[in-house]
């Protein structure tokens, strides 16, 4: 079956990553917050990406052995499996899109 992520899901494995990067000490000294604590972003986006990337696989390969005739595999775990990667995919895009425009606010902030 495949192990799908939801926009909830997402935000929660993201926070459960960053309370585990949270508790690594000095994992890498560039990424220290004002010497609070320690978040791995580029790790959890990598992780949380990853994870998309192998949903979106999983999917495709439960449609190519629809395709090829497989009887164990149904046409609606295929559907399912295909809207649980496109939801996966959208959640994605609307985290990045989040992330792009935070970033543009920064930058048109004055220093």
């Amino acid at each position: 079956m495949i192990n799908s992520i939801d926009p909830n899901q997402l935000l929660t494995q993201m926070r459960a990553e960053q309370a585990r990067a949270s508790q690594q000490v000095n994992v890498n000294p560039s990424t220290q917050v004002s010497g609070t604590e320690s978040v791995n972003f580029t790790g959890l986006m990598k992780s949380a990406v990853e994870q998309v990337n192998e949903t979106q696989k999983a999917s495709g390969q439960l449609k190519t052995a629809f395709e090829m005739g497989d009887p164990n595999v149904s046409l609606a775990e295929v559907m399912i499996a295909s809207q649980k990667a496109s939801v996966a995919f959208q959640a994605t895009i609307q985290v990045r899109n989040k992330l792009v425009s935070a970033y543009e606010e920064v930058m048109r902030m004055s220093v």
